[in-house]
């Protein structure tokens, strides 16, 4: 268990990709209450995320197609309360254990789905959204 050992700056690039669970929760618009600072999730998917598969249709060019893509990196990870409180990236940084539907536990991409914790078929297009507030959703955590 590579992520209970090595810090996330020491990992390779395959085990830092791997920590993704392909849930989709990191790819919706979400919005900082800048007094509480609490995070409010929508349900409507960034423009490149396959609401099918939950992963990003042009993964590599992300950061330049999309202005507010954040590329995870350590430095990112700093202050991670932005993410999910399921996401791995944010429960390796935080000292925290992998939850038992992760695929890396499972050993089955669609544990992240069957435990009810992937957004597929759960999130709209961003086409025709004008306003994404009118959109808050709270089953994203």
């Amino acid at each position: 268990r590579f992520w209970e050992r090595l810090s996330l700056s020491a990992m390779t690039a395959e085990q830092w990709e791997s920590l993704c669970d392909g849930c989709g929760k990191c790819c919706v618009e979400k919005f900082e209450d800048e007094d509480s600072g609490a995070i409010h999730y929508t349900d409507v998917a960034c423009t490149l995320l396959d609401r099918g598969t939950c992963r990003c249709s042009d993964y590599p060019n992300r950061s330049r197609l999309v202005a507010d893509c954040v590329t995870l990196t350590p430095a990112t990870l700093a202050e991670p309360y932005w993410l999910p409180e399921t996401c791995a990236y944010r429960r390796v940084a935080e000292g925290r254990s992998l939850p038992g539907w992760h695929p890396l536990l499972s050993g089955d991409a669609e544990s992240v789905h069957r435990g009810g914790h992937g957004l597929r078929g759960r999130l709209r297009s961003p086409d025709g959204i004008d306003d994404p507030l009118q959109h808050l959703v709270d089953w994203i955590r």
